[in-house]
């Protein structure tokens, strides 16, 4: 990865779980930076069912699975920028789009995950 470290994934209750994130994703999380050419702060990678159940994670989270993770956002040209490219990126590569928004009031991230849950989708928080 050219932008990331993997530690920035790591579950915190568990250093080195970031090791749990699936390839395919993290090589997608990787190009969406490039192509958003801003940096990405993640905010939640891989989850254990125990962190997943203490930040109140759905059941079958993608961050279980290391489908996914979470990024600070607070601007909104930034917001729509990672929306655009990661539209274009999921399909160019024939992967699952799933993004969720949240504003001020719940934290500012993107959550962005390649589950095949039902997908496309984006929702607000």
């Amino acid at each position: 990865m050219k932008y990331f470290k993997i530690k920035e994934f790591d579950s915190p209750d568990v250093k080195g779980s970031g090791k749990n994130m699936d390839i395919k994703f993290l090589r997608f999380i990787d190009e969406l930076r490039k192509r958003c050419k801003f940096p990405f702060i993640v905010t939640s990678g891989y989850r254990t069912p125990e962190h997943n159940k203490k930040v109140g994670g759905i059941e079958n989270s993608a961050h279980l699975k290391g489908l996914a993770c979470d990024i600070a956002m607070t601007d909104s040209k930034k917001r729509a920028r990672f929306v655009y490219e990661a539209m274009n990126l999921c399909s160019e590569l024939s992967l699952p789009f799933r993004v969720g928004l949240a504003g001020k009031s719940q934290g500012n991230f993107a959550h962005i995950d390649i589950d095949e849950k039902q997908h496309p989708k984006i929702w607000i928080y």
